[in-house]
């Protein structure tokens, strides 16, 4: 029933008539100058105010699990920690010792006899992290298709690899994709050279039953025919306990809610950005990106840089303030966190993915750890020198390792002009 109603929609009205519907609207409703006030959401705030840690020790158990031995030296977790989106006043070490649930520490000593931290991981990290790439097989299509829609919302089918990095937790991707994940459909992904010299990853073939967004299924389902006859689908609206709208606002987004809806996946460059209308359809491809995430957010800086990509105006994200019954702005965790509304009562996430109960058990594993820790459970000891030779070993392999190619490296030799996407900081 819903792809009969979408594709009756698409072959009856098609790209036509919201072209024209598109037109007619903007040649006479500019961009209303309307500001809403930000107001604090409690619930969101709770959402997100724990992530920060999550997302780094997930992806440190990533790296350390990725070893022989599994166990790194901390100068081996120190060059990727610009992937962490931890602090930059807070040392590496500092925050892996805050969490002895997950990481065990030992030592190693380096050439000079200088003794260095050497991190590995706690039994239940590991057999979570196992659980956690048992759902990534088990979803490995809805994980590909994830990433096919999102190369579908830009302009040339194409991202660069640090975007989708910087994308890629919040898409639910495995940490090591371009290894694990895209080498195994060559039907569908390329790597390309970018004319800015930097790798990027380009769809190689359209899907028309992926090109529907969220917006049209719900109206679809719900079987607002009328609505989208019109072309005119309007946003789940939700606000703030006690917050208040001026009527001149009320009036404005009753308005805004009835102007037509662009696709995020058809062509826009017939709309004038200076129009609500160009805005609607702003808002309705970061609807669609935030649908695409696991936990319906991510944080505002990881799609500052899709304005070329997706085709945006300049200052696209002023949406996100313009539309606080859509998108709720958290401020927490020293950073702006973009969250869909509708996806959430209060603080729980109404469509589960699997791998948000993964993520949570790692969050209460950290919970643990970090209570157990302030309660003086986990004593530091000095090591015996067996402990001290074994590590010595440990270290000879890791210093073996640096001489050679990785796995991920041998992938493509693209690959080997590819870095990280954040700025790496060598402290500890």
């Amino acid at each position: 029933m819903v792809q009969c109603l979408l594709f009756n929609r698409a072959g009856q009205f098609g790209f036509v008539y919201r072209y024209k519907k598109g037109f007619d609207y903007q040649q006479k409703c500019g961009l209303v100058n309307v500001k809403l006030k930000w107001a604090k959401d409690r619930a969101l705030d709770g959402v997100v105010a724990g992530e920060r840690d999550v997302r780094a020790a997930c992806i440190l158990v990533s790296m350390i699990s990725s070893t022989r031995q599994c166990r790194l030296p901390i100068y081996h977790l120190s060059r990727r920690r610009g992937q962490l989106g931890l602090p930059h006043d807070l040392k590496l070490s500092t925050f892996v010792r805050r969490y002895p649930s997950v990481f065990h520490e030992s030592y190693v000593f380096d050439s000079g006899g200088t003794r260095v931290p050497c991190f590995g991981l706690a039994p239940e990290a590991l057999e979570l992290h196992g659980e956690e790439l048992n759902v990534f097989e088990e979803n490995r299509m809805d994980i590909v298709n994830r990433l096919r829609k999102l190369l579908m919302l830009t302009r040339e089918w194409t991202l660069p690899l640090q975007t989708i990095d910087q994308l890629k937790w919040d898409l639910g991707m495995p940490y090591d994709y371009h290894a694990s994940l895209i080498p195994y459909h060559p039907e569908l992904f390329s790597l390309v050279n970018l004319p800015d010299d930097r790798v990027g990853l380009k769809l190689l073939s359209w899907d028309d039953e992926l090109a529907v967004s969220e917006l049209e299924k719900n109206a679809a389902l719900q079987q607002n025919v009328e609505d989208m006859k019109d072309g005119c689908l309007a946003f789940p609206i939700g606000f703030t306990r006690g917050f208040g709208l001026k009527r001149k606002c009320m009036e404005w987004l009753k308005e805004w809610q009835r102007l037509p809806y662009t696709s995020p996946y058809t062509d826009a460059s017939h709309l004038d950005p200076r129009t609500d209308v160009s805005e609607k359809r702003i808002v309705g491809v970061f609807h669609e990106l935030l649908h695409l995430t696991v936990q319906k957010k991510t944080e505002r800086k990881n799609v500052s840089n899709l304005r070329m990509p997706l085709a945006l105006p300049q200052k696209f994200t002023k949406v996100f303030e313009r539309h606080p019954g859509i998108f709720y702005l958290s401020k927490k965790n020293d950073t702006q966190t973009v969250v869909l509304r509708e996806a959430y009562d209060r603080q729980k996430l109404l469509q589960r993915h699997p791998l948000v109960e993964i993520r949570e058990r790692f969050a209460s594993m950290l919970r643990k750890g970090l209570l157990d820790r302030s309660r003086g459970l986990y004593k530091t000891s000095e090591d015996s020198d067996l402990e001290h030779q074994r590590l010595n070993d440990v270290y000879d392999d890791e210093m073996s390792d640096n001489q050679c190619i990785s796995e991920e490296e041998s992938y493509c030799d693209l690959l080997s002009k590819y870095d990280s996407d954040e700025p790496i900081h060598d402290s500890c």
